[in-house]
C-alpha cells in the first residue's frame, strides 16, 4: 500500500501530524520503534490500579486555546493543579519560590507586596554577572545567592552532572519566581492530566481511518522502503544526519519505582530533592488522578548520562552543533518533503502544549488545518 506521507515516532509531535493530514485526506503510515504508542507520555496502570507515567511524571498545562481544544476532541481532563515541594535543610519549602518560600527560608513575615523589594535586596547583595553569562548568574540575577543555593545549585548538578556556570543562561527561563503566595508550580489557564491516561489519549488521536500505524519498526532500517511526498520525522536529528555535525549530548532518567503499604506518602505529588540523596525528585503517582488504592507507588528519578534521550544538554557545545543541524533541516523542510516536529527532532525543551503547536503550526504549512 502506497502511503502519502510517513510519520516517523507515535509521541505526540508524530500522532498530532499524522491526525492533521489524516484528517487532509491523506493517507498515513506511523513508524514507531518501541512497541507502544504515546511516546515518553507512555503511561499504563500497575497492578494496584495506579497509572504509572513510564518516562516521568507529565502534566498538562497550557494557556493556548487552540491546542486545548484540539486535545479535548480525544479526552477528558482532570482538572488537576500540580504542586510540589522541595527538601531542603530538613523542611519542606513550597515551590517555585513565593512569598510563602521567603517567609520560611528566611525566617520572616513579609506580605506579597513586599516580595519584589525583598528579592531586590538579595540579589544587590549577591555576586553575578550582569548581562547573566551562564545559569548560575541567571538564577542569582532573580532570587540572590541563598535562595539558589537552597534550591538551584545542587539540582542543577544532580540533573546535569555539570557546574551551573557552564550550562546556558536560557535554562533559567523556565524557573518561575512568583510575588504572591500561589503555590501552583503552573499558572496556565488550562492544566489537567488526561482522565483516561496519556496512552489512551493519544490511541484516539491516531485512531483513524487514514492512519495506519507500525510499532517495533526503526524507520531507520526500513526507510530505503518508506518513500513518501511528506516525511514527519519526531526523532533524534542527530541520527537523522549520521552525525555529521557531531553527536548531540543528552540528559537520561534512571526512574526506580516502590509501592508502599499506606495509602499516602508524601504531602505533594512530587517533591524535589536539591541537595540531599541521589535522586533529584519523586513522583507519587496516584496523586494525578485521584485514584484510591490502600498502597501507593513511588518514582525515584536518578539522572542518568546514558539510555533513553530525555533532555539536550545545555550546553554552548551542544548548542553550536544544534544550530547546525537545524539548519540542515531547515533546508529540508524547505523542499516541502519533510517536517521536524518535536523535543528530540527539534532539540527544543519544549512542553507538551508546545509540542503540539509546533506540529500544528508545520503542518498548517503544508496547507492543511
Amino acid at each position: 500500500m502506497m502511503f502519502d506521507a510517513v510519520i516517523v515516532g507515535a509521541g505526540l509531535a508524530g500522532a498530532t501530524a499524522a491526525r492533521l493530514l489524516a484528517e487532509s485526506g491523506k493517507r498515513v503510515l506511523v513508524v514507531e520503534k518501541h512497541r507502544h504508542v504515546a511516546g515518553h507520555c507512555h503511561d499504563y496502570a500497575n497492578e494496584y490500579g495506579i497509572t504509572i507515567h513510564t518516562y516521568g511524571p507529565h502534566i498538562f498545562h497550557t494557556n493556548d486555546a487552540g491546542v486545548w481544544d484540539f486535545l479535548n476532541r480525544f479526552t477528558e481532563f482532570r482538572f488537576y493543579q500540580h504542586r510540589v515541594l522541595s527538601y531542603a535543610e530538613g523542611r519542606f519549602f513550597p515551590f517555585p519560590i513565593n512569598a510563602d518560600t521567603i517567609n520560611q527560608v528566611f525566617n520572616v513575615s513579609i506580605g506579597v507586596d513586599e516580595v519584589a523589594g525583598f528579592l531586590e535586596r538579595q540579589v544587590a547583595a549577591s555576586a553575578f554577572e550582569d548581562p547573566p553569562a551562564n545559569f548560575r548568574d541567571a538564577v542569582v540575577s532573580q532570587v540572590g545567592e541563598r535562595l539558589y543555593g537552597l534550591f538551584f545549585e545542587n539540582y542543577s548538578r544532580k540533573q546535569w552532572e555539570r557546574d551551573p556556570g557552564l550550562l546556558s543562561a536560557d535554562l533559567a527561563k523556565r524557573i518561575p519566581v512568583r510575588a504572591s503566595r500561589d503555590d501552583r508550580y503552573f499558572s496556565d489557564r488550562y492544566q489537567g492530566i488526561p482522565s483516561r491516561g496519556y496512552t489512551r489519549m493519544v490511541e484516539s488521536i491516531l485512531c483513524h481511518p487514514g492512519i495506519s500505524v507500525m510499532l517495533g519498526a526503526d524507520w531507520f532500517e526500513l526507510r530505503e522502503g518508506l518513500e513518501a511526498e511528506l516525511t514527519v520525522f519526531t526523532g533524534e536529528l542527530d541520527r537523522f544526519f549520521d552525525f555529521e555535525e557531531g553527536k548531540l549530548e543528552y540528559r537520561s532518567l534512571d526512574l526506580v519505582l516502590k509501592t508502599f503499604d499506606e495509602e499516602r506518602h508524601q504531602a505533594a505529588a512530587v517533591v524535589n530533592y536539591p541537595n540531599d540523596y541521589g535522586w533529584t525528585r519523586v513522583t507519587e503517582y496516584k496523586a494525578f488522578l485521584g485514584e484510591s488504592s490502600p498502597r501507593t507507588t513511588l518514582c525515584f528519578e536518578y539522572p542518568r548520562s546514558e539510555g533513553e534521550p530525555y533532555y539536550i544538554v545545555p550546553t554552548a557545545e551542544n548548542a553550536a552543533r544544534r544550530a547546525a543541524y537545524m539548519e540542515r533541516a531547515a533546508a529540508l523542510e524547505a523542499s516541502g518533503r519533510y517536517v521536524f516536529a518535536g523535543r528530540l527532532a527539534e532539540c527544543a525543551y519544549f512542553n507538551m502544549d508546545q509540542v503540539v503547536r509546533s506540529t500544528m503550526d508545520k503542518i498548517a504549512r503544508h496547507g492543511v488545518n
